[in-house]
């Protein structure tokens, strides 16, 4: 029997989101969630653009490559989950591979502008919550605009420049505004938890930083819960 995955996610409050999954769905999702954090990590540390867009591609390539039968997957735990819990869940690497591209947008231009801003919200926000909720058993129409919105606060809390802060905050609040989380179904609930926290930071001006696991945005986190909105 293989051992339960090891969440190993930065993000307190997506482990929190975590929580809320079924128990038969938590370990799928903790992994496609620890890919996308992985990504991330490749962009956040890459001094060289080109050299941070090699290794990004090296796991675009990877993922497509566990769709090929016989595929030898390379000597790295984290692809070896994907290869174990998501594509027999129904994911392909090719579609997993898609996130790929949210990430490699920002590092298109020195300082990303409003089009890689936007194209990270579409590129990786969109997909990851498409695929989430597809592990998750239900798929409502305004999820994947939930994901880019998600993204997009996310980027509107990590870039430095003011204005580029600014821009992802005001793009998000615009997807995230009419997102009808209170209909979707229980399963949901992680992605849900995660769209009510981006509203929040969403709305925060540029010269304000999110403090995740605030008391504040642990009882919100608890009333979403509890309630469903």
């Amino acid at each position: 029997m293989r051992p339960p995955a090891d969440p190993a996610l930065s993000d307190p409050e997506r482990l929190l989101a975590l929580s809320y999954a079924p128990s038969d769905r938590h370990d799928a999702l903790a992994t496609l969630w620890r890919l996308d954090e992985r990504l991330g990590a490749i962009v956040a540390a890459a001094n060289e653009p080109a050299i941070g867009a090699m290794r990004l591609i090296w796991w675009r390539d990877a993922l497509i490559a566990l769709d090929e039968p016989g595929a030898l997957v390379p000597a790295e735990p984290l692809l070896d989950d994907i290869a174990t819990r998501l594509l027999p869940a129904g994911l392909p690497g090719r579609s997993i591979a898609e996130l790929e591209e949210g990430w490699a947008a920002l590092l298109e231009a020195e300082t990303p502008g409003e089009a890689e801003i936007l194209a990270h919200g579409e590129e990786r926000g969109g997909p990851l919550f498409a695929m989430s909720a597809a592990l998750l058993g239900a798929m409502p129409e305004d999820v994947g605009r939930a994901g880019e919105g998600w993204a997009l606060a996310d980027l509107g809390h990590r870039l430095r420049d003011p204005e580029a802060r600014a821009f992802a905050r005001i793009e998000a609040m615009k997807r995230l505004t009419d997102v009808a989380i209170g209909r979707w179904p229980a399963p949901l609930r992680p992605l849900g938890l995660l769209t009510v926290l981006a509203r929040g930071d969403a709305a925060l001006p540029a010269d304000r930083q999110r403090r995740q696991g605030s008391p504040k945005r642990l009882f919100r986190a608890l009333a979403y819960r509890l309630m469903g909105r």
